[in-house]
């Protein structure tokens, strides 16, 4: 087979994408940093669970979301709990299993800092958009996540680790 490199503006718009994406990444970890104490991943981890009914989510189903190995997602909600944002349940179904709770506190904590994430994401990202390339970019990135999603060669449990399941209720 041969490679099928990248044309000059391919590898153009390659570049553009993986600098603005550290770029944004880089400003959105500083402010979260600065107004809560934890980095983006900490922060998506609350908002999620913020999200989910009954403020809970499988751990297994939060690793998904979240597209972290079980290991670090339990590794990040340690270091929640320790500060009382989230804490874990047992299953009620599936002694083996466990659920990641929002706490009160951990919903103070995405209230009080969601207004400074907002602006950080507006300032570094929206502001240097026209409304058209706003939609565009809509377009594109969904166009992109729904044919990674319903490619046939979609990579199975065995092959990403957040989509490994021990448990088919809780875990």
């Amino acid at each position: 087979m041969t490679t099928r490199w990248l044309t000059p503006e391919e590898q153009r718009a390659w570049r553009a994408y993986i600098a603005a994406r550290h770029l944004v990444e880089d400003a959105i970890d500083r402010q979260l940093q600065r107004d809560a104490g934890m980095p983006h991943l900490y922060y998506a981890i609350l908002a999620h669970l913020s999200d989910a009914p009954e403020r809970r989510l499988r751990m297994t189903d939060l690793a998904e979301r979240s597209k972290i190995t079980r290991s670090r997602l339990t590794y990040a909600v340690t270091r929640l709990e320790k500060d009382g944002l989230v804490r874990r349940e047992g299953c009620p179904s599936d002694k083996r299993g466990n659920l990641a709770v929002l706490t009160d506190a951990g919903m103070a904590t995405l209230e009080r800092t969601a207004p400074g994430h907002v602006e950080t994401v507006r300032a570094s990202l929206f502001e240097h958009l026209t409304p058209e390339q706003v939609g565009q970019l809509e377009e594109i990135f969904t166009g992109v996540t729904r044919a990674l999603q319903d490619d046939e060669a979609r990579p199975t449990a065995d092959d990403v680790p957040w989509r490994r399941r021990s448990s088919p209720s809780c875990s």
